[in-house]
Order: structure tokens, then sequence, then C-alpha cells
């Protein structure tokens, strides 16, 4: 009898019950990674967030937010050559002279290397001269370097090149 009842159950020895676990494990850190890829995954969607941002305030004329965006060190290079501070960029950027009709970042790439990241897009933008309505296109390559201070990200350098 006591046979008759082991045929009805199903030996179970703890290497069945542990030998999926290795491969599970491989599986969860392929799936999740090791916790440097996923604390540069919220670094660049950080960032990316801060570029909208710098964009909208660009279109905007928001000079709170284009200043809160930058750090103080800010060094803003046109594709003409010229080169601006925070200050003086803030002030041109807002003072009314033009408006920003379109603006786009295309193909954004966001490289995070330590409390650094290397932002590269496809400037494409229309804008109007306010005196003279004079409509302008601008196309340009842009190189930004955003530094991470006390946690938060802020524009140190921008750079352009017409195309």
């Amino acid at each position: 009898m006591a046979n008759d009842k082991m045929e009805g159950t199903m030996n179970i020895s703890r290497r069945h019950l542990t030998g999926p676990l290795p491969a599970l494990g491989l599986v969860a850190v392929a799936l999740l990674g090791p916790s440097k890829a996923f604390a540069a995954t919220v670094d660049e969607a950080a960032l990316a967030k801060r570029l909208e941002a710098f964009r909208a305030a660009m279109v905007a004329a928001d000079a709170k937010t284009l200043e809160s965006l930058c750090e103080p060190e800010l060094s803003y290079s046109h594709s003409d050559g010229h080169i601006e501070d925070r200050a003086t960029f803030v002030t041109n950027a807002t003072n009314g002279k033009s408006k920003f009709t379109s603006l786009a970042y295309q193909d954004p790439t966001i490289r995070v290397v330590g409390d650094a990241a290397i932002v590269r897009f496809h400037w494409v933008g229309e804008s109007q001269s306010i005196p003279d309505g004079k409509q302008s296109s601008t196309n340009l390559a842009i190189l930004m370097v955003w530094q991470k201070r006390s946690g938060v990200w802020k524009l140190l350098a921008r750079g352009s090149t017409k195309l």
C-alpha cells in the first residue's frame, strides 16, 4: 500500500527547485541591467526633459527658465562665431527683437559621461523679426555640454555650426 501511494506522487529534489533560478537571474540582469546602466537611463531621461524645457523656453522667450537651465559659467557660441556668457545669452534670447514661429530639435543624442553629458541635435528653426516682420530660417548642428551639480543638469556650453 505504501508503494501505491508513492506511485501517484512526484519526487522533487532541491536541484529540481533551484535549477531554473540561475537562468532567471541572468534574464533579470539582462532586462534590468546593472545599476549604473539604470542610472544612465535616469540621467538621459532627465536631460531629455531639460533639453525640451530649454527649447520651449527659447520659443517662449522665457528669461527666468533659460537662466535656471544654464550654469553661471555658460559659454554660448553662435554659428557666426560670437560667444555670449549667460547674462548676455538670456538678454539677447528674450529681448523681443525677434520671435520663433517654429523650432525643432531633431534627432537628439544624449551621452552621459560621469557628471557631464554630450548632447547633439539638428536645430531647424523659423523666426520673425519684430520691427520689420522679416522671416528667417536657421539650420544648425548643435553641440551642448551639460553638467550635473547637486543632482541637477544645467547647460555649461553650447556650440553651433551652420548646415
